[in-house]
């Protein structure tokens, strides 16, 4: 992908989004692209489950889906063949850019190396404070000040690419994990479309990004955004 060949030529970027769940960051994305807010083209998107509600989002704005939760005899797709159907699937969109929003499947370092553009996940902490699961609960319990939400680079190592973005909130003594997530998730909301604009525009270089992420800032770019 050259995001610098997106800037010039004031075509929009394409992107494929992966999912797993309800997809409101996917929504962010979509009534962006309808409203003309940011330069995109969502060419389709790829869940990982067939009840995510992310799935009636994409359909209902006329965007190609494909689900790839379950082989013909109705086991769970083990992931080398989600990877494999997604890889094609990928290959066919040729997205400029990938977007893993809510996808909770670990790809391998192939599938990622492979794919047709630079990949992006949006993370629920502060990385490179919690990776994985329960981020939430965490900051609480670590006692942290601030917590909320990284844009990074995917790699084959879990939520260690290099982190491009950032949004910040303050934590309270009343903040539950719950309440957390909600706080967080708003933040989401505006880092991704955000990041994605600095992207599509030139300001952020993934193809810098991937091969050499120490000339990146030694803090990323943040949103200072607490309600």
């Amino acid at each position: 992908m050259s995001s610098n060949k997106q800037n010039n030529d004031n075509q929009p970027l394409h992107i494929a989004v992966l999912v797993s769940g309800s997809g409101s960051n996917l929504q962010v994305l979509i009534d962006a692209m309808q409203a003309n807010i940011l330069p995109i083209e969502i060419v389709g998107v790829i869940s990982n489950r067939e009840d995510a509600y992310a799935i009636t989002r994409a359909q209902d704005a006329a965007i190609p889906v494909a689900v790839l939760s379950h082989v013909a005899s109705g086991k769970r797709m083990g992931i080398k063949t989600f990877e494999t159907h997604a890889s094609t699937q990928l290959q066919a969109w040729q997205p400029d850019l990938i977007v893993l929003a809510g996808f909770m499947r670990v790809l391998s370092g192939s599938f990622i190396d492979s794919a047709p553009a630079p990949m992006i996940n949006l993370h629920p902490s502060l990385l490179p404070a919690y990776k994985g699961l329960d981020t939430h609960q965490r900051a609480i319990k670590s006692g942290d000040r601030h917590h909320g939400c990284s844009v990074h680079v995917v790699t084959a190592e879990l939520d260690a690419g290099a982190v491009l973005t950032q949004a910040l909130l303050n934590v309270t003594p009343k903040d539950t994990a719950a309440g957390l997530q909600t706080r967080v998730q708003r933040l989401e909301h505006q880092l991704l479309p955000w990041t994605i604009q600095l992207i599509a525009k030139g300001v952020i270089d993934l193809n810098i990004a991937q091969t050499t992420p120490s000339v990146l800032p030694a803090l990323p770019l943040k949103l200072w955004l607490d309600d």
